[in-house]
């Protein structure tokens, strides 16, 4: 159900937004800082989900979208210090679900 799956990706959302913020306020106190950029590869196959999900990323405190190759399906992300993809992009599979319906 869409819905459902809209309400899942608001939840997970909203848990990564306030887990960044803690996590960067600490960081900014701390001095804990190391920028770099990486490429993220997304499984989300629509455009529309592509740019939700750079969005998402966007929103999220400590990361930022600088750019999205849409056919290669790339996402190039700079975050404040080195960590993993799947903490990058918890709500990729939500969107996934909302965007690339069989």
């Amino acid at each position: 159900m869409l819905l459902l799956d809209v309400l899942e990706y608001l939840f997970i959302l909203t848990k990564a937004l306030s887990e960044a913020w803690l996590d960067v306020v600490k960081r900014s106190i701390s001095g804990d800082i190391n920028p770099q950029i990486v490429d993220i590869e997304t499984e989300i196959n629509s455009l529309i989900g592509q740019v939700l999900l750079a969005c998402s990323i966007t929103l999220t405190p400590g990361t930022l979208t600088i750019g999205l190759d849409p056919r290669r399906r790339v996402l190039k992300v700079a975050t404040i210090v080195p960590i993993k993809r799947e903490d990058i992009v918890p709500f990729e599979p939500y969107i996934k679900k909302i965007f690339d319906r069989d």
